[in-house]
């Protein structure tokens, strides 16, 4: 009994030695990892499959990662880097309502397909052609192979059983067994407070270093990027353009329903309190949407944006009676501007919405139309405009004399700076759906 206890602390021990030199090499081929290589404890885990993590720990099976590492360490490497990957990524904490199968599997081909990109001997071997299938049909609908990205094309590929076992099978790495479950809120704040902090001064580091990494990181730059940009709900983002409104309605708040009552029990008609008929409320009265309709932009996307748009702004505690809004279509030029006074002229818009333009992109003729209208009296009290785009075109050098937003689809993102002026609000296509996104 005692040298069989003795053996699996040998097993154990040599185990963490194995790791640690993974650890080591990886840091000398990529030394702004150093705090995400250096984050997590490591223990001997008799029923761990492969190899796992919680995001705090790697759990290991002694014989496993022994005869992994005599077979090639350049697999333990590259599993050790999968497992920082994820975490970096928020996997971890990311499934939400998806469906736990493809929700894995799509996390393991975003990283794999991060560590297929870099060249380093370290982690390189050569890929199959059918992983490399799969990534090239990925990429004609994806600009950075996102789990969330990818998540959404595989479900819409309707793959049999068969297929998505094949998928799983080619990318697994390690085990998810001991990722926090959606009934522990507590332990998943922590890790993603933990990973949030680690990849936020990790992409400082990488920036510093671009130039010398960018070769063989790969798409690990804009990856970082993406999942360390600063999210947003939509809907109270809209509200910032709302302005202060008397309307017609009890105010609530204005008295105590006690003394109220009180009143009309004691006195019979005579309340104590009258309540005040008029309150004043936030709702969106006055801004302007520009669409940018050049060729870089998808159709489909830039109608998906009007409709949650319109989504919101339907909703009775938002929506004036009326309102006055302008949509504009703009490529390199002004192609429409459709004024919306109400509801139903928003509606009928939406209904016969037909996109003009797919020329180049520029910002300048927008900005100077919407200047125009303030000067004309179009607007009296224009809170802001809602730009549309992909950010990839010319911006006004000077600030225009309202609030703006530009808005990119999480799927279309990529990194532009926007002028120090403007806000940069990028919404995700599922948050903003408010999709259940397991079915």
């Amino acid at each position: 009994m005692q040298k069989e206890t003795e053996k699996a602390e040998r097993l154990a021990e040599a185990g963490k030695q194995i790791l640690m030199a993974s650890r080591d090499e990886l840091y000398l081929h990529m030394r702004f990892m150093d705090l995400a290589l250096s984050s997590f404890f490591y223990t001997s885990h008799a029923d761990a499959e492969r190899i796992a993590s919680d995001g705090r720990v790697i759990y290991f099976h002694p014989g496993y990662l022994a005869k992994l590492y005599a077979q090639d360490r350049r697999m333990v490497n590259r599993m050790y880097l999968h497992l920082v990957l994820h975490c970096l990524f928020h996997h971890l904490t990311g499934q939400k309502n998806r469906e736990k199968e493809l929700w894995d599997i799509s996390c393991d081909i975003a990283v794999e397909s991060v560590i297929d990109q870099w060249k380093t001997g370290a982690v390189s071997l050569y890929g199959t052609a059918f992983r490399k299938d799969i990534y090239k049909r990925l990429k004609k609908e994806l600009k950075v192979l996102t789990a969330e990205g990818i998540y959404k094309r595989i479900r819409e590929w309707e793959l049999t059983e068969a297929e998505i076992k094949r998928i799983g099978e080619e990318f697994v790495m390690d085990s998810h067994s001991f990722w926090p479950e959606k009934d522990q809120p507590k332990m998943q704040q922590e890790i993603q407070n933990q990973w949030q902090d680690i990849s936020e001064k990790m992409e400082l580091d990488m920036e510093t270093f671009s130039q010398e990494m960018s070769a063989d990181a790969g798409d690990m730059v804009r990856q970082m990027q993406i999942e360390n940009r600063e999210r947003y709900d939509y809907r109270e983002f809209l509200k910032k353009f709302a302005v202060l409104k008397e309307e017609i309605g009890v105010d609530e708040d204005s008295f105590d329903y006690v003394f109220y009552t009180y009143g009309l029990r004691m006195y019979g008609n005579m309340p104590l309190v009258e309540p005040q008929e008029w309150k004043e409320v936030k709702k969106v009265e006055e801004f302007a949407i520009v669409i940018d309709t050049s060729m870089s932009c998808s159709g489909e996307l830039v109608k998906k944006f009007l409709e949650e748009t319109y989504g919101i702004l339907k909703e009775e505690e938002t929506f004036l009676r009326k309102v006055n809004i302008h949509i504009i279509q703009c490529d390199e030029k002004i192609q429409e501007d459709k004024k919306i006074r109400d509801e139903k002229e928003l509606k009928e818009y939406m209904e016969h919405l037909e996109l003009k333009g797919e020329g180049g992109t520029d910002f300048r003729p927008a900005f100077e139309y919407i200047a125009r209208l303030m000067e004309e009296g179009e607007f009296y009290s224009l809170k802001g405009v809602l730009y549309f785009t992909d950010g990839q075109g010319i911006y006004p050098k000077k600030k225009p004399p309202f609030e703006t937003a530009f808005i990119f689809m999480e799927e279309e993102y990529e990194d532009a700076q926007v002028p120090p002026w403007a806000m940069k609000l990028i919404v995700c296509e599922e948050e903003l759906e408010g999709e259940d996104y397991g079915h």
